[in-house]
């Protein structure tokens, strides 16, 4: 009765591994749920509801992210030049490879954010909170020159929350 069982199992090893399943890959680029179809700037997704939805490779200059709901989203090699964030929730949000630039940051909430090899150039950061937002030390030595004031949300001091000294 033992026998049967333990041929059966060999036999079954020999053919998986002589015809092994093949996997399926796919880039993140090809799951992602992303609104907006390249080249598509300067929309208006003001106070929308925007948790968990990513952007890969968009060219999003100039869109509208006023108070919008962004938990969790992902910013993945995205151009963010003149954008407003004002009072955007990125809270739990990724923004890597993005590039902020002439941007309106302020009132915004990134708690616990991972914003690494992103770049912030001139971009208004008063009554920001960037409590445990994780960034690249030169990129928070560049927010800390013009960081002020408090966030209307949290009551988190700005310059505080990026470790400013």
């Amino acid at each position: 009765m033992k026998y049967p069982l333990i041929l059966a199992s060999m036999i079954l090893a020999i053919v998986l591994f002589v015809f092994p399943l093949s996997a399926q890959a796919a880039s993140s680029s090809s799951v992602t749920n992303s609104l907006l179809r390249k080249g598509e700037i300067g929309q208006d997704f003001s106070g929308q509801n925007l948790v968990g939805i990513e952007f890969t490779s968009e060219k999003l200059e100039n869109t509208n992210f006023n108070n919008a709901d962004l938990r969790g989203a992902v910013f993945n090699g995205v151009l963010l030049d003149g954008v407003n964030f004002h009072g955007v929730d990125f809270g739990q949000g990724i923004a890597y490879l993005s590039k902020f630039k002439d941007s309106d940051l302020s009132d915004a909430i990134f708690t616990d954010a991972m914003m690494l090899r992103s770049i912030f150039d001139q971009v208004n950061v008063t009554n920001a909170d960037f409590t445990n937002a994780i960034l690249d030390l030169v990129q928070v030595k560049t927010l800390c020159i013009n960081a002020s004031g408090v966030n209307s949300k949290t009551g988190i001091d700005t310059r505080q929350s990026l470790g400013c000294k």
